[in-house]
């Protein structure tokens, strides 16, 4: 995993201690990453009383992680400031190649950006980025406007914010929408946390965005990672052992006081259940879905969007049939364990067929020490390649 060094004070603090958490490739090849630049107070266009945009909607003091880019031609890291708090980022598929990030954990309630062709240009971190909280539009009138704070109660005649973050982020494919997936305990249904959210930034985001949250049916609860289908399908992993999809064109409600509460649309909800291993005498799943991953473009060979989901405490990637309900498990056949939290794929060669694609899960270093080798083992990455019959080559 790359990572910078970072100086904290006269203190140079080396690169496991930066924090880097999440890469993602821009069109250049360069990689683009989550990771600790700095100590946590923030500079000061980012608080009250600064002149911009963002800060004179919602200040931020404190930021925990922030971005970096690395490019593997020139052996150069640029550290970039962001105020916002980073986890996961995803490229969006708009004229500034808007960079999108996650926040992790609830911290202020923000959603943050980063205008990659400003950047470009300009060089000017603080131009160049930007954030807003999480509004829901619960008056119903279709627009931004005041708004109670998330630890108010409800004002029918206002927008109310909610105290949540994105952990997984996703652009939509079909539309300007961000989705994001929160695991923290929910604002309605404290036993059963997680829930996905979807930002509409509009034109002005740090003014305009608006959001809308669902929540799953009761039997579902613990959303751990989201993804899209190419026709705007969103999915996700649940800790209550399903792969879930959400499907908003079969929703009627999107704002208004109902909204608040995120069960306005049960119907746009499909919740698969997963075959995995279960605690004994219970039917608890004991699987750990920490991710999931849509194939898009039919990278590994089961079918243009079909959704994979790890899973980490059953050695297996899960790959889902959308027509037969059924699960195809992909293993690494070794006696103790393969613990992986996060799997993408790749295209290498479009004419080399099943050679020249793939897919690749990391082999994590979260309880790395109860895996063949103990103590000392470094993380690995697996590369899977399905043939489309056993004897072909």
């Amino acid at each position: 995993m790359l990572a910078a060094s970072a100086y904290f004070g006269d203190e140079k603090i080396w690169d496991a201690q930066t924090s880097p958490h999440s890469l993602y490739f821009d069109e250049k090849g360069r990689v683009m990453y989550t990771a600790r630049i700095r100590p946590p107070a923030n500079p000061d266009f980012c608080k009250a009383g600064s002149d911009h945009p963002s800060a004179k909607v919602f200040p931020l003091a404190t930021s925990g992680r922030q971005l970096e880019m690395y490019d593997p031609k020139t052996q150069k890291f640029t550290l970039i400031n962001t105020c916002f708090q980073t986890h996961h980022l995803y490229f969006g598929k708009d004229a500034n190649n808007t960079l999108w990030t996650s926040a992790g954990p609830p911290q202020s309630g923000v959603v943050g950006w980063l205008n990659t062709k400003m950047y470009e240009e300009t060089g000017d971190e603080v131009k160049s980025q930007g954030w807003t909280p999480i509004i829901l539009d619960t008056n119903g009138n279709g627009k931004r406007d005041e708004y109670v704070e998330a630890n108010q109660p409800l004002d029918p005649t206002k927008d109310k914010r909610v105290m949540a973050a994105f952990y997984g982020v996703q652009p939509s494919p079909i539309d300007d929408a961000i989705w994001g997936q929160a695991m923290d305990v929910g604002f309605s249904r404290v036993d059963q946390p997680g829930y996905i959210i979807r930002l509409v930034p509009g034109p002005n985001p740090s003014e305009t965005a608006l959001a809308e949250i669902y929540l799953p049916p009761d039997e579902g609860y613990g959303s751990r990672g989201i993804d899209l289908t190419t026709d705007g399908v969103v999915w996700t992993v649940l800790s209550s052992g399903h792969v879930a999809s959400f499907d908003r064109s079969k929703c009627k409600v999107f704002n208004g006081p109902r909204e608040l509460s995120g069960t306005q649309c049960e119907a746009g909800w499909t919740l698969h259940v997963t075959d995995g291993p279960r605690f004994k005498g219970t039917d608890i799943p004991s699987d750990f879905h920490y991710y999931n991953w849509v194939d898009q473009y039919d990278v590994a060979g089961f079918g243009k969007n079909t959704p994979l989901a790890t899973g980490s405490n059953s050695e297996a990637i899960l790959v889902l049939d959308t027509k037969t309900k059924q699960w195809t498990k992909l293993r690494v056949p070794y006696p103790l364990g393969f613990y992986h939290r996060g799997l993408d794929g790749r295209i290498d060669d479009p004419a080399a067929g099943w050679k020249g694609r793939g897919l690749w899960a990391n082999y994590g270093t979260h309880l790395i020490w109860h895996i063949e080798g103990g103590k000392g083992s470094a993380g690995k990455l697996v590369h899977f390649q399905i043939r489309p019959d056993p004897l072909a080559y």
